[in-house]
């Protein structure tokens, strides 16, 4: 039963890493193969780190996978989350199938501030006289 428990969660996560990178290479822009890898390659790791905590069947080697497992999900949502950002101000192209881009005119290029709701970027910030105390 232990073996055919292997068998499936490195399998399936063999085939989760395999879409991984097939999406990878065939979505269009760079927001998309962020998106595909964040999630199928994590959920392929994570199957497949499983599945060596089942081989193994030792206590140290399952805190360690279920360690590496935890910090891989973590990494890996702020990881893509960062590029994204990255990529979206340094005006990387969206793919011509994109309907609408929700964070237009949200991104105010003097303060570097992105903004949740609606926002005037033609409005420049005051600029503060030097209040510190003497």
């Amino acid at each position: 039963m232990k073996d055919i428990m292997i068998m499936i969660f490195s399998t399936i996560g063999a085939i989760f890493v395999l879409s991984s990178s097939i999406g990878l290479l065939r979505k269009p822009d760079v927001y998309m193969r962020i998106s595909v890898t964040g999630k199928a390659s994590t959920l392929g790791i994570g199957l497949i780190l499983a599945s060596a905590a089942i081989f193994f069947n030792d206590y140290s080697v399952t805190t360690r996978v279920i360690a590496i497992i935890f910090f891989v999900f973590l990494t890996i949502s702020i990881g893509g989350h960062m590029l994204a950002r990255a990529a979206y101000f340094t005006k990387t192209p969206i793919w011509k199938g994109i309907k609408s881009d929700d964070l237009a005119g949200q991104y105010d290029q003097v303060t570097h501030v992105l903004y949740s709701e609606k926002h005037d970027s033609s409005v420049k910030p005051e600029k503060l006289e030097n209040t510190s105390p003497k």
